[in-house]
């Protein structure tokens, strides 16, 4: 039977391992519930399972008894067995109060799997069962990172550093994500691109210190609003002319705060802003000249300003090759028309990109929006309204086992 069939033979219970994880959504790096779930839906299979040390993370390695490898039932951990793929599965939710009225939402105030992390992970499961089915004939490895923390924690990096990458005893030669998107892409269709897929995530932290002071006679004090406000303005100058419009850069202040009542000037100011970008090029100018123009222009007003330019998540960087790979698959197993080349990247960010720094792959988009929905005007991931259509776990678990399983005869084929 084609693992497609099979997935969707399987894709009631993979939705039921969904639900179970999307009732009881939780946040950062301590997944203690949801690592529960997982490690049940692996149970009984042939692998080698390993937790986190500082964070509920899962990893479970599938060792092949194809070509190169050791018999089923006789790889030792840490042990040799043909090349390695990773497949990545995010598992955390977001500080969002849900407003799906679905019947199984979120039953934590609060807490929300308003990401569709909750599909990845039910996903990623079905894939290990359909690719322990075929332990045999598999000739390599598959390591399952099931990872928590990717909102904004950067759970990927701390697995990097608990060893994720050396969990099969050699490095993989090749790692896949895959993401959900309740809008924009209809159900079951896919997107991807070589080179940069998501951009990179930076955190700018501006505090501005003035002298308060009555609000009737602003000449006696030293008002830090209106020069954090010309801040804010003057960053989106920054980014209109010092920046190639070819190589776009992003500035979003969320968040500003100054004082307590109307006829008080405050003391300082402070906002926050999130800075996206596309290259290392661009990333480090953003670096350099975005405290440099919140210094000048606070010593032109005689104040003073810290800005804290913090660098986050890098750019998610597609390997070509394995970018065209996972193209052929898509259009291999589901037809030409369900896979599209994205023709520009996203500007969320993904911790992914930490693996993709340092093993060549790709990361997948795939549309989850629901039956009867616009794509174009449904809400968005990290809406409180946003849902996922459970017609697109069949396809995902599918896309997960095909990439390793062809992956891992071509890499073995090349030897």
């Amino acid at each position: 039977m084609r693992v497609r069939d099979e997935a969707a033979g399987i894709s009631g219970e993979i939705a039921e391992l969904r639900h179970a994880i999307h009732r009881e959504p939780e946040i950062g790096l301590d997944l203690p519930k949801t690592q529960a779930k997982v490690l049940d839906a692996l149970d009984g299979l042939p692998l080698e399972i390993s937790t986190g040390q500082g964070l509920s993370s899962v990893t479970a390695v599938l060792r092949g008894g194809g070509r190169g490898g050791r018999p089923p039932g006789q790889a030792g951990h840490g042990g040799r067995s043909g090349p390695a793929v990773l497949l990545r599965g995010d598992m955390d939710a977001l500080p969002v109060t849900e407003e799906t009225a679905l019947p199984y939402a979120s039953a934590t105030p609060g807490v929300m799997h308003a990401c569709g992390h909750a599909l990845h992970t039910a996903m990623l499961a079905g894939a290990a069962r359909l690719l322990s089915a075929r332990q045999a004939e598999l000739p390599g490895t598959v390591i399952f990172m099931f990872q928590p923390g990717e909102e904004g924690y950067a759970g990927a990096r701390r697995m990097i550093d608990e060893g994720v990458l050396e969990a099969a005893g050699e490095r993989p030669v090749a790692a896949y994500g895959l993401h959900v998107t309740s809008q924009r892409l209809p159900c079951g269709t896919f997107s991807t691109r070589p080179g940069a897929m998501l951009a990179a995530a930076d955190q700018i932290t501006v505090t501005v210190r003035g002298r308060g002071g009555h609000a009737s006679t602003p000449h006696r004090a030293a008002d830090p609003i209106p020069v954090a406000c010309e801040m804010v303005t003057a960053l989106q100058t920054l980014v209109t002319r010092k920046f190639d419009v070819f190589d776009p850069v992003v500035i979003t202040v969320g968040s500003f705060h100054a004082g307590t009542t109307d006829n008080v000037i405050p003391d300082e100011a402070r906002f926050l802003a999130t800075a996206r970008s596309f290259s290392q090029e661009s990333r480090g100018a953003l670096a350099e000249l975005v405290p440099r123009l919140i210094g000048e222009i606070a010593r032109g007003h005689g104040l003073t300003a810290e800005a804290i330019y913090a660098a986050e998540y890098p750019v998610t960087v597609n390997d070509a090759a394995e970018a065209a790979f996972a193209a052929e698959t898509i259009a291999a197993v589901f037809g030409a028309e369900r896979g599209e080349r994205a023709q520009f990247p996203i500007t969320g960010a993904e911790d992914f990109s930490f693996v993709l720094e340092q093993v060549p792959g790709a990361f997948v988009m795939l549309g989850a929006c629901p039956a009867g929905t616009d794509p174009l005007t449904a809400p968005t991931n990290h809406s409180a309204r946003a849902t996922f259509d459970d017609a697109a776990l069949a396809d995902g678990t599918a896309l997960y086992a095909e990439l390793a399983l062809r992956r891992l005869a071509m890499s073995r084929a090349g030897d």
